[in-house]
């Protein structure tokens, strides 16, 4: 006779195996949600390259040697910031560089062919600044082109017209110093005073830079926009069916970069009271390697701020820590290079990692 059976369906499941989960409803622990940060990366490489000067260069360690580096860093990431504001958002500026000179220029000559108060040549030079800025968003939305060549282009416009407009008004290649003229010590108080503190003189820029960061931190993580940065640059066509406004996200990234330039551009030109035409040129890569080794993606949507600012004080280590230690600057650039690689494997290791089950 047949012995009825139970449905196979009101069998209890089997408990899982202790340990394993789904995945699902599980947090993190403290170490993987470090390890998905994007400035790891960059804090690793960042006390790696310290104790590395500090090991081959005594007066690395020095007070001074400290103001120096943070002084280089500070005027790379003032500029980085904005920069790498940009990048998460999904776009690039290649005028960034010659942007600052740019900035500078106008407000040099203008000042001094007119005579006019130097904070009246600082007001135009922000309005430039700023109009460059929303001229490259605008034409990046409306052409579609790649920002790669639309900033390319613009580079190449500003590089040509700060040479040519400099000899026009000077007939050379610098500004004429406005050290003289009505305005200048206060726009020096302003833009590249300096602080003592222990004994040792600290550049103002130092201050402006840790301020912008924080404030750059709170408006990625705390703000609305902060979120359509991070959505525009993560896939800008599914941030517009969901309502964010792509097109005036990128514009204000651009701008951004502008207000960077205006700003660095007042400290050189308040810093030294002249501007060479050619300066500039070059830069627009360091901001972007110093944003890269501070975790932020090419292809966008992911960074912070903190990584580049993380990213800009390896630059001031290693612009300094070779001086120090007595090598040949010329290879100043190569030890970026491979600071960009080891970064960018770093980086690449670590969001591996944080990702991995």
């Amino acid at each position: 006779m047949n012995r009825a059976t139970a449905p196979a369906a009101s069998a209890s499941p089997p408990a899982p195996p202790a340990g394993r989960t789904d995945g699902r409803g599980t947090r993190r622990s403290p170490v993987r949600r470090l390890l998905t940060r994007p400035e790891v990366g960059a804090l690793i490489a960042a006390i790696g390259v310290y104790l590395f000067f500090f090991a081959v260069a005594p007066s690395f360690r020095t007070a001074g040697a400290l103001s120096t580096v943070l002084y280089q860093a500070s005027v790379m990431g003032i500029m980085t910031l904005p920069v790498a504001l940009l990048m998460i958002g999904g776009e690039f500026d290649l005028s960034a560089g010659v942007a600052v000179t740019t900035s500078a220029l106008t407000a040099a000559v203008l000042s001094f062919q007119f005579t006019v108060n130097v904070w009246t040549g600082v007001a135009v030079a922000l309005v430039v600044s700023l109009a460059v800025g929303a001229f490259n968003g605008w034409l990046l939305i409306r052409t579609g082109l790649p920002s790669f060549l639309v900033t390319l282009g613009s580079f190449l416009i500003l590089q040509g017209a700060n040479l040519a407009v400099t000899k026009i008004f000077t007939d050379n290649v610098a500004s004429d110093s406005i050290a003289d003229m009505d305005g200048f010590g206060q726009a020096r108080k302003v833009f590249a005073s300096e602080f003592t503190v222990g004994g040792v003189d600290f550049k103002i820029t130092i201050v402006y830079w840790l301020v912008l960061a924080a404030a750059a931190t709170w408006l990625l993580l705390r703000t609305r926009f902060g979120n359509w940065i991070f959505a525009v640059g993560g896939d800008q066509d599914s941030a517009r069916a969901v309502g964010v406004p792509v097109d005036r996200t990128k514009v204000v990234l651009f701008m951004g970069v502008g207000a960077g330039a205006w700003f660095v551009g007042m400290h050189l030109l308040f810093s030294f009271d002249t501007v060479q035409s050619g300066e500039g040129v070059g830069n627009e890569f360091l901001y972007i390697i110093a944003a890269v080794i501070g975790g932020c993606l090419l292809t966008g949507g992911y960074g912070s701020a903190i990584g580049p600012v993380i990213g800009a004080f390896i630059f001031g280590m290693v612009n300094q820590g070779i001086v120090y230690a007595n090598w040949n600057p010329d290879w100043f650039k190569a030890f970026l290079g491979v600071m960009l690689l080891v970064a960018a494997l770093v980086n690449l290791w670590v969001r591996r990692t944080a990702t991995r089950r």
